[in-house]
C-alpha cells in the first residue's frame, strides 16, 4: 500500500469538489478549495477522524467496502476507482456487468433530483445509493447486509418488507420482481453471482419457485407503486427507471402520480423531513 500517494490522490481530488457537486449546501465560511474533510467522511459514511489519518499517510489499508465507499464520495470515474484500489494493493472490481461502482454523472442526476424520490440500484436490485427524499419515503437501506441488501430477496423471505405496500399489490409487485430477475438471469448468462441469487431465492421461497416456473420475462422500466407511509398515508407514485448503457444499474425516480394527491403528500413529507433535520440539530 503506499500511503503517501494515496493521501495525496485523496486530498487533491477532494479540494477539486465544491458542496454543490456532491448535493451539499454551501455553508457559510471554506477556508480551504473543495470539500473539507468531514464532508466527505459523511459521504463515504466513515468517521472525520478514519477519513482525516488516510489523508495524513498513516491509516490502516482501507477495506474493498471503504474503498468503494470514497470513490463514490468522492465522484471518481472508472479509471480513477481502479487507481484508488491500486495504491492501496487491492484489486478492482472485474468487468462492467455487477460492477457497484455508481459513476459521477449518475451521481449529479441524483443529487439534482433533492424534491423527487430517487436511488440507484444493481440489476440484481440492490440499493448502491439512495438520495434524501428516497430515504422518507421508502427508509433507508444503507446499512442491510447480506441476503438482505437485494430487494427480491427481503421480499420473498421477510414477510414485514411488503408492509409499505397495499396487500392488494403484493402479487403484481412479486411477479415485476421474478421476471425483471429472470430478463438479469438471461442477459448475464453464467454469471455466478446471479446463479447464487436465484438459486437461494428458489430454496428459501416456494413462493418464488412458483412464480420462477412460470417463466414471466419483463426489463422493469416503468411501474406504478403506491406506498404506505406512516405519517403521511397512502402515497400513490409512478416509479420511472433509467438504466445505464450496459443496464448494469438502474436509476429509479419515484413521481406523484397524476389524477392523485400524492404531489401533495410527498411536499408534506419534505417538510416533515425537514423539520425532523432542524429538530435533530437543536436536540443533538
Amino acid at each position: 500500500m503506499d500511503r503517501s500517494e494515496l493521501a495525496d490522490f485523496l486530498r487533491r481530488r477532494r479540494e477539486q469538489l465544491t458542496p454543490a457537486d456532491v448535493g451539499l449546501p454551501p455553508g457559510v465560511r471554506r477556508r480551504t478549495p473543495g470539500l473539507r474533510r468531514d464532508e466527505v467522511a459523511l459521504l463515504a459514511g466513515m468517521s472525520t477522524d478514519y477519513y482525516t489519518r488516510l489523508e495524513q499517510s498513516r491509516g490502516p489499508r482501507p477495506s474493498t467496502q471503504v474503498l468503494a465507499s470514497l470513490a463514490r464520495a468522492l465522484r471518481f470515474s472508472s479509471d480513477e476507482r481502479d487507481h484508488l484500489y491500486h495504491l492501496c494493493d487491492q484489486a478492482p472490481p472485474g468487468g462492467d456487468l455487477g460492477d457497484k461502482h455508481v459513476g459521477p454523472g449518475l451521481l449529479h442526476v441524483l443529487a439534482k433530483l433533492d424534491d423527487t424520490a430517487a436511488a440507484v440500484v444493481t440489476d440484481l436490485g440492490e440499493v448502491l445509493v439512495q438520495n434524501r427524499m428516497h430515504l422518507l419515503l421508502v427508509g433507508d437501506h444503507g446499512n442491510r447486509r447480506g441476503m438482505d441488501r437485494y430487494y427480491a430477496w427481503r421480499w420473498f423471505t421477510e414477510p414485514g418488507a411488503r408492509s409499505i405496500f397495499p396487500e392488494d399489490d403484493w402479487d403484481r409487485l412479486g411477479r415485476n420482481h421474478v421476471a425483471d430477475l429472470r430478463a438479469t438471469a438471461a442477459r448475464r448468462s453464467g454469471d455466478a453471482d446471479v446463479i447464487e441469487y436465484v438459486s437461494k431465492l428458489r430454496a428459501a421461497s416456494a413462493e418464488f419457485e412458483r412464480l420462477w416456473n412460470e417463466h414471466e420475462v419483463a426489463v422493469r422500466v416503468a411501474d406504478t407503486k403506491r406506498v404506505l407511509h406512516p405519517e403521511v398515508g397512502l402515497i400513490d407514485t409512478v416509479c420511472e427507471t433509467l438504466l445505464t448503457p450496459n443496464s448494469a444499474q438502474r436509476l429509479l425516480v419515484y413521481l406523484p402520480r397524476p389524477g392523485t394527491d400524492a404531489a401533495d403528500k410527498l411536499d408534506l413529507l419534505r417538510v416533515i423531513g425537514t423539520q425532523t433535520l432542524v429538530s435533530d440539530d437543536i436536540h443533538g
